[in-house]
């Protein structure tokens, strides 16, 4: 079982920029895709981006050409580099890990917040 836990939360004004990470209690190294998502009040987990054991990485439309993720397995750390951040951008971000690389995901951090003022 690994626990991943989040940390980089924060406000931080339009435009701005923030750097999520991810801690896995464990190896991440045969985690074939590891992911961050985002919830907005009231809605259900979205897709953010992911990464796999190869480098391939996922984006979601909205965070194209702004947010970055990378993975570091010797550490067993996931990054989320998020630039020119909007309030729409404001949610709770989590970060995920998939085993199997089935889009089942196995393990959860319990959430980091991010705030965007205007």
């Amino acid at each position: 079982q690994v626990q991943l836990v989040e940390s980089g939360g924060g406000l931080v004004q339009t435009g701005g920029s923030l750097r999520l990470a991810c801690r896995a209690s464990g190896s991440i190294f045969a985690i074939h895709t590891m992911g961050w998502y985002r919830q907005f009040p009231g809605k259900p987990r979205e897709l953010v981006i992911t990464i796999t054991s190869g480098g391939h990485t996922n984006y979601a439309e909205a965070v194209k050409g702004r947010f970055t993720i990378s993975r570091d397995n010797a550490k067993n750390m996931v990054y989320l580099q998020m630039n020119s951040l909007e309030p729409e951008d404001t949610a709770v971000y989590y970060c995920a890990g998939d085993v199997a690389g089935w889009g089942h995901y196995d393990y959860w951090g319990q959430g980091t917040q991010v705030t965007v003022s205007s």
